[in-house]
């Protein structure tokens, strides 16, 4: 007897429909997958066969024969493992035909026949309401994330026997309800006004954070580059809620969600230790899955200790900051994966990290710190919106010093300049010519020039030297960009400055 099963595997972040074929038929008792199954689909036959039978149903010694088409399409994980057990009950009449009709069956069995969570249950629901389907049979400890889709009745299940008396009607269960979405809740411990000494440095990361723009932080060892960066989430808007729907996506695939867990509803901070390779960075494997700079979609990259970052991992950074997304080439296809994160990256100023810091000297000499800054490339510095020096602070306001503005009051001046500048764009005002800057003041054109010119800047670099100065304006509530706005944004293009000392 011939049963098919509806379920879905993952390909990048979406969702593809698999339909799963069981036939039982004479023959020697074999049990055979096919249609590119890897490892752990393949494994699924142990699963299947100790689940079944713990579960007190009949695993018949007959000829069994899995099909998953498309047949062309790799499958991975063990998220097939209830639909082809289910596949077999309808199949050796265990199970009516009809009672599985219209729905999505996907979850990991373990031998005793309980449902384990699986990646991608999110990426899965928006499939079922593509596809207008019957609801979704899930895992109890993934049906948090697959409620999130309200058009789709999510069946939260325990195990194989509880989805069977479900289909049967002997103990039906209730559709999940959606998560509770009582607004954005700050959790972080940490809070800008921890950071003493720093009155520029915080400033520049107001800037940053009110413009979403990339940052460099540049100073000696210990003065306050990664307790900086770690503030800056505590800073930025809240996630709206097709942005935690976008987050809790991407962690899901990546097997990062934890279990039960409904919407992300912070934005996400990655920091990767410099060893991390370009792969990692960017998403690899052999269906490839989500890296670093996806990870950190709609929240923050941080990169401490830049150039000890291998030079490809580096390079990879240069689509996703520029177009917001990065493609995956591989065998077995072409992913594209959302990688729309502020970059905020830390480094010494020379190899012993004392260049330039008036109480320690520095010991290396200018070939070391030459091939040291070497290994940042000009094209990825150019898309590094600010060049910020961060100096060693007094010791006086480190210890006695008054603690800085807090993170709400910070953030709160930050959500009201992207509400302008959202305005601003809804209501298309602006120089077409440079869509960056908005209205500018003519001063203040004629000063970019001036800056572009004294500090070799390309298009590119023109370009972002708008971008801080816009952002500076919004926070001033300014409706034109004025010269001052100019001055301060030049002032965070250290390297721009340094540019003779690069060479």
């Amino acid at each position: 007897m011939l049963a098919t099963i509806c379920s879905a595997t993952l390909a990048g972040l979406e969702a593809v429909p698999v339909a799963v074929e069981v036939d039982v038929g004479p023959g020697l008792p074999t049990f055979t997958i096919v249609g590119l199954p890897d490892a752990a689909v393949q494994e699924a036959r142990e699963r299947v066969r100790a689940a079944i039978r713990n579960s007190g149903y009949a695993m018949p010694p007959r000829r069994i024969v899995v099909n998953l088409a498309p047949a062309d399409r790799r499958k991975e994980g063990p998220a097939l493992d209830l639909p082809i057990a289910l596949g077999v009950l309808v199949a050796t009449g265990q199970l009516p035909a009809d009672a599985v009709d219209g729905y999505v069956a996907l979850g990991e069995l373990a031998l005793d026949g309980a449902l384990r969570p699986v990646p991608g249950v999110l990426s899965v629901a928006e499939t079922v309401r593509r596809t207008r389907a019957r609801g979704l049979l899930a895992p109890a400890a993934s049906a948090g994330e697959a409620a999130v889709v309200e058009e789709v009745r999510v069946y939260a299940l325990a195990s194989l026997r509880a989805v069977v008396d479900h289909l049967t009607g002997v103990h039906p269960v209730p559709p999940a309800p959606p998560p509770v979405c009582a607004g954005v809740r700050q959790t972080s411990p940490l809070d800008l006004a921890d950071v003493r000494g720093q009155p520029a440095a915080c400033r520049a990361l107001e800037v940053a954070a009110a413009g979403g723009l990339n940052l460099l932080l540049v100073g000696p060892p210990g003065v306050g580059k990664t307790m900086l960066a770690r503030r800056l989430p505590t800073i930025l808007p809240p996630l709206s809620r097709d942005e935690a729907v976008d987050v809790t996506r991407i962690y899901s695939v990546a097997g990062r969600l934890p279990a039960g867990a409904g919407l992300v509803w912070e934005r996400p901070f990655r920091a990767p230790h410099h060893t991390a390779s370009a792969s990692a960075l960017a998403g690899g494997g052999v269906m490839p899955r989500p890296g670093e700079v996806t990870l950190a979609h709609h929240g923050v990259l941080f990169l401490d200790e830049l150039p000890e970052f291998r030079h490809d991992a580096l390079e990879v950074l240069r689509q996703p900051l520029e177009e917001g997304v990065i493609t995956v080439a591989r065998v077995h296809g072409v992913v594209r994966f959302p990688a729309r994160f502020m970059l905020v990256a830390a480094m010494n100023p020379c190899p012993c990290g004392f260049r330039g810091d008036p109480q320690r000297p520095c010991r290396c000499t200018p070939a070391q710190v030459r091939r040291y800054l070497a290994r940042l490339s000009g094209p990825l510095l150019d898309r590094i919106d600010m060049h910020v020096e961060v100096p060693r602070p007094p010791t006086d306001a480190v210890l006695a010093g008054k603690p800085g503005e807090g993170s709400a009051a910070v953030r709160a001046r930050v959500v009201a300049a992207r509400a302008r500048a959202q305005d601003r764009r809804r209501q298309g005002i602006g120089d077409g010519a440079l869509p960056e800057a908005g209205p500018m003041a003519a001063e203040a054109l004629a000063f970019v020039r001036q800056c572009a010119d004294r500090l070799l800047l390309g298009g590119r670099a023109t370009r972002r030297l708008l971008r801080v100065a816009r952002a500076i304006a919004d926070l001033e509530g300014a409706a034109a960009v004025q010269v001052g706005h100019v001055a301060e944004a030049a002032r965070y293009r250290v390297f721009d400055r340094a540019a003779p000392t690069r060479a």
